[in-house]
Formats: C-alpha cells, structure tokens, sequence
C-alpha cells in the first residue's frame, strides 16, 4: 500500500513537471519559434503556447527596435584626413524565423557589418563633405545594411552618425580658416558700409548746395548734440571755405587801408598860423 501511494506521488510530481515545461508564454513584443525534433514547424503569436516537453523548443524573437551603437572607427577620407567616426544603428527584426535559421547570432552580425560600412562609406567622401553632408552618409549606409540584412529577416531603421573626431592639427587649420573667412566678410561688409556713407554723402552735399539754409540747419543740430553733453566748451560751426573766402577779405580790406593812409600822410603840405604874441604854431 506504501508502495503504490509513492508511485502515485511519484506519477503527479512527473505530470506536473511535464505540464510545467509544456506551458510557455510569448510575450507581446516577441514571436516564437517552434521546432520538433529539430526540424522547423513554424512561428508562434504572443500568448500561452503549449510545446511537447523533450520533443520540442520554442525560441523567443524579440520584435522591438534595438539602438546598437557602432564603436569609433579610424577612417581615412577620400583627401586623405584621419578621422574617427562613431555611429548608432537602430533595427529590428521583421522576419523572426529568418532571423533565428539564416543566422546564428543576427546582433553580432549587424555590428560587424554596420562598423565595416561606416568606414567603407565614410571613406568615400571628403572631410568637408563628411562634416557638412552627414544625412547623405548616414542614408548610405542605410541602404548598405538593408541589402545585407533582408535575408537575415531584420530591416535597420535608422542610421546617425554619433561623434567625429577629428587630428589637433586639423582642428587649428579649420579655426584659422573660418577667422580668415570672419576676416574677409567683415572687410567686405566695412567697404560695403563706407560706399554707402559716400554715397549718402554725396547725396546730402548736394541737397545743402541747392538749400544753403540746410547747412545752418545742420550746424544749430551739431549744436543741440554738443548741448547734450554738458560741454563747458561751446563750438560754433561755420562753412569752412565761406570763414576762409572772409578772412581774406578782411585781410585785402585791411592792407588797402593801410596802404591809403600812407600815401596821404606823404604827400600833405604843413600851414603855419599866426598866434596873438607874435609867433607862429606849425600845422
């Protein structure tokens, strides 16, 4: 009686061993493989799935989008720069048997063959267009890796160039080169200026020849200006030629004068007058 109540304990601790490993569940983001006896019997949706223990294996397929970052790669431009490029990848998986049967481990294989196109891409192109054109670079490399994985039963998403670095050397040549380039567009935009300001002034030189009451008009502003300040030191403003073209007047007005006052004083005769005591006064 022992005997036989030990086989029964011994039969339902097997049952629901077996009842145990039968029972798998496939969460809602994954699909499973199922294979018996390993021959392939086909994918299984999320959910309770029961297998046949020791006869057959259900491997989970995760179907969310992985972010593999591709390590730095030393890379030589197409000019001949040394550069060191990193990048992330973003796939996932759409063919979950392919995935599982034509590879045997699809996230090693999509890191190797994303480093070995990032360097192969990258090195077809300049270091100018390297730095300026990266969503040409990360869409050829896109479309390399999708070639290469559609028989894996994944299709990569995304691709973006992460970080470049790039030689010391390199760096102060480019810094030097955009402060030459700030140079240069801060001369032209000075010259620019200065034309300008001529041409302003040109324009207002000859509104003031045709309204000479625009030059007072200008000088009492100047004046207004200085006012502002609190100068102690007042200057009037004059038109500089008309204050020169006077001063010489005065001067010529100045030496005629003199010059006529000379010539009476040399050329007028004294009269003698007769005075009461009988002398005689010199005029």
């Amino acid at each position: 009686m022992g005997v036989l109540i030990f086989l029964i304990v011994v039969v339902a601790l097997l049952v629901i061993v077996a009842i145990a490993m039968s029972i798998k569940v496939v969460k809602q983001f994954e699909k499973g493989v199922l294979f018996r006896f390993g021959r392939l019997v086909g994918p299984r949706e999320p959910g309770l799935r029961l297998i046949v223990p020791f006869v057959d294996v259900l491997h989970p397929v995760s179907l969310r989008i992985v972010t593999m970052p591709i390590q730095s790669q030393g890379i030589i431009t197409r000019d001949n720069v040394s550069v060191d490029v990193s990048a992330v990848a973003y796939f996932r998986v759409v063919d979950a048997v392919k995935s599982v049967i034509a590879i045997e481990n699809v996230h090693a294989a999509i890191d190797q063959i994303a480093q070995t196109t990032l360097r192969k891409v990258v090195g077809q192109h300049t270091l100018d267009e390297t730095l300026s054109e990266t969503d040409r670079i990360n869409l050829d490399i896109r479309e390399i890796l999708d070639i290469a994985t559609v028989e894996w039963g994944v299709e990569v998403t995304l691709v973006e160039l992460k970080d470049i670095q790039l030689p010391d050397s390199m760096k102060r040549a480019m810094a030097r080169q955009a402060e030459a380039e700030r140079e240069k567009r801060a001369k032209i935009i000075n010259a620019q200026g200065e034309s300008l300001a001529a041409a302003a002034l040109g324009d207002a030189s000859d509104t003031m020849m045709a309204h000479p009451l625009a030059l007072q008009l200008r000088n009492l502003q100047s004046l207004v200006e200085i006012g502002v300040d609190k100068n102690t030191t007042v200057v009037f403003p004059a038109p500089l030629m008309s204050t020169i073209g006077e001063l010489g007047s005065f001067l010529a007005r100045e030496t005629a004068a003199a010059t006529s006052a000379d010539r009476s004083v040399g050329t007028t005769k004294p009269e003698i007058r007769p005075l009461p005591n009988g002398a005689k006064e010199t005029v």
